[in-house]
């Protein structure tokens, strides 16, 4: 191969790396955003939140202790991947954490589905939102590893 083959592989490969990692940035960006609202809206708000698919959270504090602690979790979760998208020591971590969450609430409420029947149609848009990112993380983490 001559020096000139060379230089335009090793320009390729950094311009393929650079339209990945552009990629990962919005993929953590639009991950970590919803995660902030989401979380957001359940620490702060959650009755009004969850009254918008139909579930009545009442006046049970212990309830209400329960959904705002995971309100807390999705918020803190949120603001990793949003630093991940723009601190590239975190953009490893944000990702495994936006595929496992998004996955895993995706997964679980497939399996609700299953179990308990049909939710709120709300409900059932955020299952596929849940698993469109969640895939796209998990695919973002095989990309970055074939681009190694």
């Amino acid at each position: 191969m001559t020096a000139p083959e060379v230089a335009t592989m090793r320009v390729s490969r950094r311009a393929a790396s650079v339209q990945r990692s552009r990629v990962v940035t919005v993929v953590l960006f639009i991950a970590g955003l919803v995660l902030l609202g989401i979380g957001g809206a359940t620490l702060l708000a959650p009755v009004a939140f969850h009254a918008t698919n139909g579930v009545e959270l009442g006046d049970s504090r212990s309830l209400l202790s329960e959904t705002r602690a995971a309100g807390g979790s999705l918020l803190g979760a949120g603001a990793l991947i949003m630093l991940g998208a723009f601190v590239s020591r975190l953009t490893f971590t944000a990702t495994v954490v936006a595929a496992v969450t998004y996955v895993s609430y995706g997964l679980s409420r497939l399996l609700s589905m299953a179990v308990d029947g049909m939710p709120a149609q709300g409900l059932v848009l955020a299952t596929v939102v849940e698993l469109v990112i969640g895939l796209s993380c998990a695919a973002s983490l095989v990309w970055r590893r074939e681009g190694e």
